[in-house]
């Protein structure tokens, strides 16, 4: 069905849905996830509720019919039923820099995505929840549903499948990286290594092809797969392999955009912002829709990933978000106009050459006319493949031009701190790092 429905008994109309949920229960129970006991008294019992979406596949086509259950958090007490609920996630300047790395050394890029992931989290904490809507037992109406294992939707869901994950990857031999706590790599004979980065529930891992088969088998063994193979489609992010090369884009994503904030049609520009353009918060034209301006904004931020060339032009038009005229909505449709004939721009990592990390930094002085703050950039390359940069206004206020690049410079040699101690986790021995002004 292409349709998602609203309601559990608009999804019951239909054998699609109804197969999805029928799937979604019988993963539960295959899991061992709860046990039905009798309602206990003074005991917060947590409500469920059905969620249905349609996966799409890198094409924007309906893929299959995903319904889930998810347990109503909001509801939940601290100290009660739920107490630590951090657990890490990748960030995808890590992401970027394993996909440069198997560029350069040729590596294929897998990925793997485990179904039902917070299904196999392994509660610490008493957790109760209702019978789930259309599967009531009808002679245990009364009864309610005890947690053994996580559900989506309880706040330590996603602490309890990463303690169950970051133990399994120990146990068959990883280390956890200091400074990355999604990172995990292991050494095999002859200076063989496989490096897995996860994000959630996703898996993204590369290193000599007979590690990364085992790594894949001993996954299958312990957690069901909902996919495997080459890497090509990630969190909004479109990757090709191509001749040990490695392409990545947001094509896709920047078609939705364009196609949900109307603009499919509209006519391309050569850049992102007019030369010269001066925002300011004092701007007296008409007031703009809020909503709308900071969805907008929202959207192009996730584009940032692989787009290094309007992150300047989209941080100047997110300082408006609070109050946005009809010329800060002028100046974002220009970025869209811009994205629009220039959707299949990326980054293109390339085999061989070398891993020098090298930093670019430079400032404007006093670029903000409402208070005189500068704005600061910065791009960090391994060799010639781009995997991290910044653009971002200072929280100072600085005396001369040289002093906001020496702020952007300070700035940036801390975070070449941060990639430095990433690439020695990764036991990746880089030539040299160097910092210069441009």
């Amino acid at each position: 069905a292409d349709y998602e429905p609203r309601t559990v008994k608009d999804a019951l109309e239909n054998d699609s849905w109804i197969e999805a949920m029928n799937e979604e229960i019988e993963k539960i129970e295959k899991n061992k996830t709860w046990t039905l006991v009798p309602r206990p008294k003074d005991k917060n019992i947590i409500g469920t509720k059905w969620v249905f979406r349609n996966k799409l596949d890198e094409n924007g086509k309906v893929s299959r019919n995903k319904a889930r259950l998810v347990c109503k958090g909001y509801s939940q007490e601290a100290g009660i039923d739920y107490g630590e609920t951090f657990a890490p996630v990748a960030r995808l300047e890590g992401i970027r820099t394993l996909l440069a790395y198997a560029a350069f050394k040729g590596f294929k890029v897998y990925q793997m995505d485990v179904k039902s992931a917070f299904l196999n989290g392994i509660l610490d904490e008493e957790v109760f929840i209702e019978q789930p809507e259309g599967f009531v037992d009808p002679d245990k109406r009364d009864m309610v549903c005890k947690l053994h294992k996580a559900l989506y939707g309880l706040k330590q869901a996603p602490r309890a499948w990463y303690e169950r994950l970051h133990n399994y990857l120990i146990q068959i031999g990883f280390q956890r990286t200091n400074d990355n706590s999604s990172l995990y790599i292991k050494e095999g004979p002859d200076n063989k290594i496989v490096l897995a980065e996860i994000f959630v529930d996703d898996i993204v891992f590369t290193g000599n092809d007979d590690l990364c088969k085992e790594f894949s088998e001993q996954m299958s063994k312990e957690f069901e797969m909902s996919m495997f193979g080459e890497i090509k489609f990630f969190v909004g992010l479109q990757i090709q392999q191509i001749n040990n090369d490695i392409y990545i884009t947001q094509a896709k994503y920047i078609k939705e955009i364009l196609k949900k904030f109307g603009m499919e049609d509209c006519k391309p520009v050569g850049t992102p912002m007019c030369t010269g353009l001066k925002l300011t918060k004092e701007d007296e034209s008409k007031e703009v829709d809020q909503t709308l301006y900071r969805s907008m904004i929202g959207k192009l931020q996730y584009v940032v990933h692989t787009r290094p060339d309007i992150a300047l032009a989209i941080g100047i038009v997110a300082r408006f978000s609070a109050k946005p005229r009809e010329n800060h909505m002028m100046a974002v449709k220009r970025i869209l106009r811009y994205l629009k004939g220039t959707e299949d721009y990326g980054l293109w990592y390339k085999l061989g050459g070398n891993l020098d990390l090298k930093v670019f930094t430079d400032a404007d002085w006093a670029g903000n006319i409402d208070d005189r703050k500068s704005t600061s950039g910065g791009a960090f390359f391994l060799g010639k493949r781009l995997v991290s940069w910044t653009s971002k206004k200072k929280n100072c206020t600085s005396q001369s031009t040289a002093e906001a690049e020496y702020v952007a410079a300070a700035v940036n040699c801390s975070n070449i701190v941060w990639f430095k101690q990433l690439l020695q986790g990764m036991k990746i021995e880089i030539g040299r790092a160097s910092c210069r002004e441009r």
